[in-house]
């Protein structure tokens, strides 16, 4: 959870140092009707990093990486890049952890070892809880 809240942090500050949010930087759809006026030399995709934005993507930053203790200056696309990915795997295991204890107390709630403190109906109701709309 710590390692987790980290990136997110570190996330946070790297977005803040490009001055962009997830939702600040142009799709790269709106980027092609923006430049569709041009010369016909221009690639028609132009790639748009949704953390860099306008940001220079190759300025050296500082990063410890994940699970070490080295520190290393790297290019800013890469440390988020890198942080993002790290992320992501992190959010898995945290929701296979959470599924796992899920089903721990689902099968204790079936064995009946909470009754006396927590119904059975009621713990198999908070285990089965679904944060989706149906």
């Amino acid at each position: 959870m710590r390692v987790r809240n980290g990136n997110r942090e570190a996330l946070t500050a790297l977005r803040r140092r490009a001055r962009t949010t997830k939702s600040s930087v142009p799709s790269p759809f709106e980027s092609i009707m923006k430049d569709m006026g041009g010369s016909e030399t221009r690639p028609l995709v132009k790639e748009i990093c949704t953390t860099c934005g306008n940001h220079d993507s190759n300025e050296r930053t500082w990063m410890m990486f994940p699970g070490t203790d080295v520190f290393a200056r790297v290019p800013f696309h890469a440390a988020h890049s890198i942080l993002e990915t790290d992320q992501s795997k992190l959010d898995f295991e945290a929701k296979k952890l959470q599924s796992f204890v899920k089903d721990q107390s689902l099968l204790i709630s079936e064995k009946g070892v909470l009754a006396d403190k927590i119904s059975p109906g009621v713990l198999k109701a908070l285990v089965t809880l679904t944060d989706k709309p149906k």
